[in-house]
C-alpha cells in the first residue's frame, strides 16, 4: 500500500508503471487521475489545497486498508497533491491491482468516491474576482453512500 500527500507534481506514466511492476499475481491494474478543471467558467487562476498533516495520511491509509479488505486486491495506491495547482495539472491518482478486473475497478471507484467527499482536504478556488472554498456536493455524498451496503 502506497499513500502519499505531496506538493510536487507527478508523472502519471511513471507512477502507473512503477505501481504495475510491483504486482505479480494481478490480472488487472486500474488507475485514475484527477485533473484540476476550471469550474469557474474560464476565470480559475488556481486551486489551493490544504490538509492537516498526519490526520490526512492516517485517513487515506485507513480507506486504502478498507479497500484492500473489502475487495481482493494485491495492492493499492493513493497519491494526492496539496498546494497551488493550475487548471490542467494533475491533482490526484489512485491505483488498484487485483486478480480480476471487477475488484480493481470497484476498489478504485470506492477510493475516488472517498477522496471526493470525505478525505480531509480543503480546496479553495482562486479566480480573477476573488476566492471561495469548494463546498461538498450532494452527488459526491450519494456516490460514497453506495459502498456502505
Amino acid at each position: 500500500m502506497d499513500i502519499r500527500v505531496q506538493q510536487e507534481a507527478f508523472d502519471l506514466g511513471a507512477e502507473a508503471g512503477a505501481f504495475a511492476t510491483k504486482t505479480s499475481a494481478s490480472g488487472a491494474v486500474v488507475t485514475f487521475t484527477g485533473i484540476v478543471r476550471d469550474t469557474a467558467e474560464g476565470t480559475l487562476d488556481y486551486m489551493d489545497i490544504e490538509h492537516y498533516p498526519g490526520m490526512t495520511e492516517a485517513a487515506l491509509r485507513q480507506i486504502a486498508h478498507d479497500a484492500l479488505t473489502k475487495w481482493s486486491l494485491e495492492d493499492a495506491m493513493v497519491l494526492h497533491r496539496i498546494g497551488k495547482m493550475r487548471p490542467g495539472e494533475t491533482i490526484m491518482m489512485v491505483a488498484t491491482a487485483a486478480r480480476h478486473r471487477k475488484d480493481a475497478f470497484e476498489a478504485a471507484e470506492f477510493l475516488m468516491d472517498f477522496l471526493k467527499s470525505r478525505a480531509p482536504f480543503w480546496k479553495k478556488e482562486v479566480t480573477k474576482d476573488g476566492s471561495a472554498w469548494v463546498e461538498a456536493r450532494d452527488e459526491d455524498e450519494d456516490a460514497l453512500a453506495r459502498w456502505s451496503s
